[in-house]
């Protein structure tokens, strides 16, 4: 696979980051957080919160898969069904905020981060030395 493929996905959820950050912004008007704070710029704030916690472990799993030459086809979909996940999860989150919905995106982006932190970890432990 090559490089731009493996990172495009990385791309994508720092973008998000981003513009979630950008967006909190602006709905607070520049003013800190306080606990007054209205719903919307609330959700906002949550939403971006939200992607310090399982996007980590994306993180720190991609440069590992590089450097290890472990990012094939298979690694590349499931960047991209996670990516796609976390954004979809943010548009729920920032708008509807529906838990059903809301809550079947995480697990589906939790699930594919799981299964690609396996899928890694075997590839590694039966390599040969």
């Amino acid at each position: 696979m090559s490089i731009q493929s493996i990172l495009l996905p990385v791309f994508v959820e720092v973008a998000l980051i981003f513009a979630l950050c950008l967006w909190m912004i602006a709905a607070r008007h520049g003013k800190p957080a306080d606990p007054s704070e209205p719903a919307p710029a609330k959700l906002i704030a949550d939403s971006f919160s939200n992607q310090f916690e399982i996007p980590v472990l994306f993180f720190a799993l991609i440069p590992l898969a590089i450097l290890t030459r472990k990012a094939d086809v298979l690694f590349v979909v499931m960047s991209w069904i996670f990516v796609l996940s976390r954004l979809a999860h943010a548009g729920v989150h920032t708008t509807s905020n529906r838990q059903p919905h809301r809550g079947a995106l995480w697990l589906l982006g939790v699930v594919t981060l799981a299964v690609m932190w396996i899928v890694f970890a075997v590839r590694i432990l039966l390599a040969p030395l």
